[in-house]
């Protein structure tokens, strides 16, 4: 197959630390997909590093523009975290364009991205790369085990097995800001690339690596989301 894996970043930290046992047991699970025959997109998040860096960049009275940035390149960094984590098979430079990715991914090269441009989320990224290479699956592991129909946590919110395009959409309005930093779940470019693409989406808890495995098995995990 032919899969797109989005590693939030805040999976990589832990308590502004970085949690290299998880991202061993990461790069363990994607060379065994590797192995297996699968074709593979990593792309790693900012996460809570990313998001220190802007809070204080907006006390400074930093543009939107100028945080995401900042954002892009932290993400950058955790994507080199995995990739001398993967070690084979894996490309060594994290790639600056979707045209650079579709070409080593072209080469049978696991690529590892980190974000791209202003206003643009790495779950659109991610969402981007598997349209292009019309992936199979795009697996987003994230710091929840699925899409609520409010925070997790809020009284009421109830977990969703499934969920439409229009429906995450709606959920994501009413609970995100979309701000530098604060894509926390999807951002309206994301899910605007899945519905277009008509993508096969899987949230899952990305604490635990092997959920992953588990979701590529076709086992009840995480939420699916439905074009």
């Amino acid at each position: 197959m032919r899969i797109v894996i989005k590693i939030g970043g805040s999976l990589l930290q832990d308590d502004g630390k970085i949690n290299v046992d998880r991202i061993s047991r990461y790069a363990e699970i994607i060379r065994k997909l590797r192995e297996e025959g699968h074709n593979l997109v990593i792309v790693a998040g900012g996460g809570n590093i990313a998001r220190k860096y802007i809070e204080a960049m907006r006390k400074l009275n930093a543009p939107d523009a100028i945080c995401d940035l900042v954002g892009i390149k932290v993400a950058k960094l955790n994507a080199y975290l995995l990739i001398s984590a993967i070690k084979e098979n894996v490309y060594p430079k994290v790639p600056d364009t979707i045209e650079e990715a579709i070409s080593i991914f072209s080469m049978g090269k696991i690529v590892v991205m980190g974000g791209l441009q202003p206003g643009q989320s790495t779950n659109a990224v991610a969402a981007l790369l598997a349209e292009s290479i019309r992936a199979d699956i795009f697996i987003n592991a994230t710091t929840v085990d699925g899409v609520y129909t409010a925070p997790p946590g809020t009284p009421g919110a109830k977990k969703l097995e499934q969920v439409t395009t229009e429906q995450l959409m709606k959920i994501m309005r009413e609970t995100s800001k979309f701000k530098a930093g604060e894509y926390r779940l999807f951002d309206p470019l994301a899910i605007l690339i899945v519905q277009r693409a008509k993508l096969l989406v899987k949230i899952v808890d990305g604490r635990d690596p092997h959920n992953i495995l588990r979701a590529l098995r076709g086992e009840k995990v995480g939420t699916t989301i439905l074009p």
